[in-house]
């Protein structure tokens, strides 16, 4: 009955899903088991799928790198030319977001990738790694699921990559989507798409070999901007801002934004992590219509987190800063179709 099963391969990243206690609970749990250990653990995978285990990090998730997430895109592309139906990929919840929106750019097939992990390792009561990893595989393997791109699939839920935070340290509904809520959800193992995401592909090229880095800056109550000062001088090829609110700024901070805008992109989002940026609502120094008319680009809808993911592929992929500001509006009217 297997063989007759769809095929799906799992990328185990590491993370609190894979970790488990090297001996002394004291000393906390690592990330010790890949994805044939997670396979094998749940019983229940053999009735929906066959699969491929690919053990191609073993890590806490901040490690990973954006290399590491164009080799991975590259990796379920080939899988996805040899015939899967569908990709898995388990790592740790810490940066869920950031790689799950990678991989949206980045995989160029239309097969499901789904990502997961879990909150509570196998060593906690309710440990929720199995029960997640059932549900990605339902995700995977179910017809609804073409064309969605990349999603996220913990607590039963089903996110879409551009929209998904995680909100809460240590809860198991931590996974929210403030923009647009969950696309769907899973019951009794069905799949259930309420609302469809329009396609990212095309707009970055997966083959990338360096990515240059680029800094990321949260600005708050009183900020005089003085780290900004360092942003080039530390190699930075470019820097996204964290506004407050709708994309404002403190008018202190105007002058060395301005300067940075002249010599790379810099691209400007909100703190809030939900909404667009505004565009034309706010005319003093430093608001969006200031900070947009000295040269800095809109992030519209993308938190600060997805900007920078964004920025540093389009710079890896060799765009200038007109190339960015055009990328930058062609993903916000990707989202609404026009």
């Amino acid at each position: 009955m297997s063989s007759e099963l769809p095929r799906v391969t799992v990328f185990s990243l590491g993370g609190t899903i894979a970790s488990t206690s090297a001996g002394d609970e004291a000393l906390g749990v690592v990330p010790q088991l890949d994805a044939r250990d997670l396979v094998s653990a749940v019983p229940k995978l053999r009735d929906i799928a066959t699969f491929e285990t690919v053990g191609f990090r073993q890590t806490s998730s901040g490690d990973l790198t954006l290399i590491d997430l164009a080799e991975l895109a590259r990796e379920i592309d080939r899988r996805f030319d040899d015939g899967v139906v569908g990709v898995i990929v388990t790592q740790g919840t810490d940066t869920i977001e950031e790689v799950s929106f990678a991989l949206e750019l980045l995989v160029a097939g239309s097969q499901p990738v789904v990502v997961t992990g879990a909150m509570r390792d196998a060593t906690k009561p309710g440990g929720d790694g199995p029960a997640n990893l059932v549900a990605a595989a339902c995700v995977a393997v179910s017809p609804q699921s073409s064309g969605l791109g990349t999603v996220v699939v913990l607590n039963d839920q089903i996110h879409a990559a551009r929209f998904v935070r995680k909100t809460n340290t240590s809860s198991p509904s931590t996974f929210e989507s403030p923009t647009a809520g969950p696309i769907g959800w899973i019951v009794e193992n069905r799949v259930r798409i309420a609302l469809r995401t329009s396609s990212l592909k095309g707009l970055l090229e997966p083959s990338l070999d360096f990515v240059p880095d680029v800094a990321l800056f949260e600005f708050a109550l009183g900020d005089d901007a003085r780290l900004l000062r360092y942003v080039d001088t530390a190699q930075y090829a470019g820097i996204v801002i964290e506004g407050l609110g709708g994309g404002h700024v403190p008018s202190r901070a105007v002058p060395e934004l301005t300067r940075l805008a002249s010599m790379m992109p810099v691209v400007l989002a909100s703190r809030t992590g939900s909404g667009d940026v505004l565009a034309s609502t706010y005319g003093f120094e430093g608001s969006e219509i200031d900070l947009l008319s000295r040269g800095l680009i809109s992030a519209g809808f993308l938190d600060g987190r997805k900007a920078r993911i964004f920025l540093s592929y389009l710079l890896a992929s060799g765009n200038d800063v007109d190339a960015v500001r055009t990328a930058f509006a062609d993903i916000n009217d990707a989202l609404t179709g026009a």
